[in-house]
């Protein structure tokens, strides 16, 4: 399910992969989705994402002389189970592409698409953020973690920690597997009452003695539950990012490993990775991924402790 990085990332790819094309026409949405008719023609527009949480926002700019006269549209997209966003040819849309922005002619023909298999997913025109979900963990962790910190008399705490990180009032981008990384660095027990681990961050202060040096690498060597619910996500984003090593939960050398299925998270690398006990999906061009068949033999050392948790 995509989480926080995935939303990031998928805006990165809207960008990169959009920011020199120029789209034209109608937005057309596919017959089976339940979501609106997105109003919008335009000769000439372009298209760029910006993303919070779990939430990404399209916004459809037209150019100078456009026709019809159009202001600027923006939507908001949720993903649900299996959102995603993919180019591709007009002429090869992927199965259940349920939004679908083409390209002007004269260049190719291109669709970007809103894939979502199992329509879940939701956009809302407007461009308004959720108002009922919290500062990003990812882009606003300051204000993140003040939410946090001042409103720990939530009944929200009063729930397992394994559950209160889920609450996106507070957690805005914290999905499933991203909590199971954290509370396993941590060594944190996931039925731990939520606000007993956050009341601590309260109580515990770094000495004034020591130097902003050495307060930095006490933080960088002994993160909280918070500011791992900013760096956690950070890694993930990096790791999507050409260039990127693949993360692994747990000790270094191998052992537990808490995020068996990353592959499936990480944006397009033009490369499928192999499926099976530590790589259950492979990952395909177009910025998301599909359920993978077996493709060769995992490493044994990859698959060691891949069933294990927090």
């Amino acid at each position: 399910m995509p989480e926080g990085p995935e939303l990031h990332l998928a805006s990165h790819f809207v960008n990169e992969a959009c920011g020199e094309l120029v789209f034209g026409g109608c937005v057309e949405k596919s017959p089976v989705s339940r979501n609106p008719e997105v109003p919008f023609e335009s000769s000439a527009y372009h298209i760029s994402a910006l993303a919070r949480g779990k939430e990404l926002r399209l916004t459809l700019s037209p150019l100078p002389g456009a026709q019809p006269p159009q202001e600027p549209l923006a939507l908001v997209f949720r993903f649900g189970m299996t959102g995603s966003f993919q180019l591709v040819p007009r002429d090869a849309l992927p199965p259940h592409a349920h939004l679908r922005f083409y390209t002007a002619p004269p260049s190719p023909q291109l669709a970007l698409c809103f894939v979502d298999i199992r329509r879940f997913g939701r956009w809302e025109l407007g461009g308004e953020w959720d108002p009922g979900r919290g500062p990003c963990v990812l882009l606003e962790y300051e204000q993140f973690r003040e939410n946090v910190l001042r409103n720990l008399a939530d009944k929200a705490f009063d729930r397992p920690i394994c559950e209160a990180l889920l609450d996106q009032r507070f957690f805005n981008g914290i999905g499933n597997y991203l909590r199971a990384e954290i509370l396993y660095r941590l060594r944190i027990p996931p039925f731990e009452k939520a606000r007993t681990v956050l009341e601590a961050l309260q109580r515990h202060r770094l000495s004034p003695e020591l130097t902003l040096s050495q307060k930095i690498k006490a933080k960088l060597q002994n993160p909280d539950l918070l500011e791992l619910c900013h760096s956690v996500p950070k890694e993930v984003v990096q790791l999507g990012e050409p260039g990127g090593q693949r993360l692994w939960a747990g000790e270094q050398g191998g052992g537990l490993c808490c995020l068996p299925s990353l592959a499936a998270v990480l944006w397009h690398t033009g490369h499928e990775l192999p499926a099976g006990p530590a790589w259950p999906h492979h990952l395909v061009p177009g910025g998301s991924w599909t359920p993978g068949t077996q493709r060769g033999q995992v490493p044994q050392e990859e698959i060691q402790g891949s069933t294990a948790g927090p």
